[in-house]
């Protein structure tokens, strides 16, 4: 990220998309709300996928440098995500030494297509470096882009349905019918042409980008160039190593079959314990391969000429990654919802899709592979959305056997809970008031960011001895080995003191904040006057 940094500090002046602000020690929410939403507007309007908001940097571009701490930014970016909208926050904070001083780098999401962001209900842009109202001409801009052509329904002149695979018009049938059951004879009656345009795959016999991806032979791709009709599997060891991979192309109904039966999905053995566990299942179900992989092509920005890729791990990982942004607010908001999603980026490609029996629309899909996990007491799945990507992985194995299934039976939790619990199980981040969720529930413990699963829940699932590994030691207990050490050695050094304490301090902390740790209870020994520092080493105070 400093390659960023230096690239915006030669800008001759700030810009539509770039912002700079001493912040010594403070800057206000609202004004900082403010550019968010002119920021996010304005990078929209230039095509860009996001804007810059740089704390400790003069508009003359000197380093001043700020002293905002995390616990700081983690308040601006829930007043981000509370006050805008629709619902949005910094994509990521990034901090950076620069000439000896913190400058603090945030990262803004350009406003989603046909979407201004408002900030508590107003509109804000820029006119160069001032920052006002979003004028009317641009936000009829953004509303007009709703309206923009759907790519995967643009005709293709020069195809014909000779380009298109025989098997793949004879799958798209039987899958048309099992959909269709009442349609069942009838279908059987239909020419390959009047087929297409019933299933609303082709317009009035006309080819479409949807036809080529769906039904295109191989050799077909050229038609929708620069967009490519590609799937690469990839397989890495547990080490990261590639060992092999595969490319596969069009027609994407016998392409998804193809790729399935690729990924070695192998048996996952439970340790057997009583009838609450099978003796073994696949690593990953048939249904979420299915899920993830169509809707890869379903949501994919082929305007961006990505490819969509599938990455399995030995160490039993798979990913699967399609370009373009992911257009609802957040996962969590698709998996709780009890409606679909209005917006798509491929409607045409979609409808399709639902007429083949590829994928729905009642907005199910996440939801039923998030419970699939949660059955089976892995992990739940895992989304990134940076980098104008979408990235899903997927778990095959059980993390923890005693945890996982006892907190999926415990019949108070919800779906929202487990997700919440989920993300402490994998030390991800959570937000102040999904702390506050699980804490009035009894369900975590410990200080943000180093929470941990409560003494409630290890009860339960008994897990007390890693309910203690993770808890660690107390300060007080801390102290009183330093004093032990000292009443029977006379001298320690602060590493002997860490070779003491290191190993009992919580494991939520990295190794960096337990060396502070001990640091910290030395110095209070000190200030209590029972050890003083002499030559180097710490003796018992006279």
């Amino acid at each position: 990220m400093e390659e960023i940094l230096d690239s915006l500090l030669t800008l001759s002046t700030e810009n539509e998309i770039v912002e700079f602000k001493e912040a010594n020690n403070r800057y206000d929410k609202d004004k900082l709300g403010k550019y968010f939403s002119a920021l996010a507007n304005e990078a929209n309007l230039q095509g860009k996928s996001r804007a810059w908001f740089v704390m400790g940097v003069k508009d003359d571009k000197s380093i001043t440098g700020t002293s905002i701490n995390d616990r700081e930014i983690n308040e601006y970016k829930l007043e981000m995500s509370n006050s805008t909208s629709p619902k949005c926050s910094f994509v990521e904070v990034h901090r950076i030494i620069k000439d000896g001083k913190n400058v603090l780098l945030f990262e803004i999401p350009a406003s989603p297509k046909g979407q201004p962001i408002a900030w508590k209900g107003h509109w804000y842009g820029r006119d160069g470096e001032s920052l006002g109202a979003l004028n009317q001409i641009e936000l009829d801009t953004i509303r007009s882009q709703s309206k923009q052509v759907d790519w995967s329904a643009s005709i293709i002149e020069s195809a014909t349905i000779d380009d298109l695979s025989p098997e793949a018009i004879a799958f798209a049938r039987i899958q048309f019918k099992e959909k269709n059951s009442r349609l069942r004879d009838e279908v059987d009656t239909w020419t390959d042409q009047v087929f297409l345009d019933k299933a609303k795959i082709t317009i009035k016999g006309k080819i479409t980008n949807t036809t080529i991806l769906l039904l295109g032979n191989p050799e077909s791709e050229h038609f929708i160039n620069p967009a490519t009709s590609r799937i690469t599997w990839i397989l890495k060891d547990k080490d990261n190593i590639e060992k092999d991979y595969e490319h596969f192309y069009s027609p994407f109904i016998l392409t998804v079959i193809d790729v399935s039966a690729k990924i070695r999905n192998l048996k996952y053995r439970y340790i057997k314990s009583d009838s609450l566990f099978p003796e073994e299942v696949d690593q990953y179900d048939p249904y979420i391969i299915r899920e993830a992989l169509n809707n890869c092509i379903a949501h994919q920005d082929y305007t961006l000429g990505g490819k969509i890729i599938v990455v399995e791990n030995e160490d039993g990982l798979l990913s699967f990654i399609n370009s373009g942004k992911f257009i609802p607010n957040s996962v969590e908001e698709v998996v709780t919802s009890e409606s679909p999603e209005p917006r798509y980026r491929n409607t045409f490609l979609v409808g399709a899709m639902v007429n083949l029996n590829m994928i729905d629309t009642i907005g199910s899909g996440i939801k039923r592979m998030y419970n699939i996990q949660r059955r089976k007491f892995f992990p739940l799945p895992e989304y990134d959305l940076r980098e104008d990507k979408v990235k899903v992985t997927i778990y095959g194995k059980v993390v923890d056997l005693n945890y996982a299934r006892k907190v999926a039976e415990m019949p108070s939790l919800s779906l929202e809970d487990i997700i919440i619990l989920d993300k402490v199980a994998k030390q991800k981040n959570i937000s102040d008031e999904e702390a506050k969720t699980l804490k009035n529930k009894k369900l975590i413990e410990g200080r943000k960011p180093s929470y941990h699963i409560s003494s409630k829940v290890a009860a339960i699932t008994g897990e007390k001895a890693d309910y203690m590994k993770q808890r660690g030691i107390d300060d007080e207990y801390c102290q009183k080995m330093i004093l032990d050490y000292l009443d029977k050695f006379s001298v320690g050094t602060k590493k002997d003191f860490d070779k003491l304490l290191l190993d009992k301090l919580p494991d939520v902390l990295n190794e960096k904040q337990k060396r502070n740790k001990v640091k910290n209870n030395l110095q209070t020994l000190r200030r209590l006057g029972k050890i003083e520092p002499i030559d180097n080493v710490w003796k018992l105070s006279k």
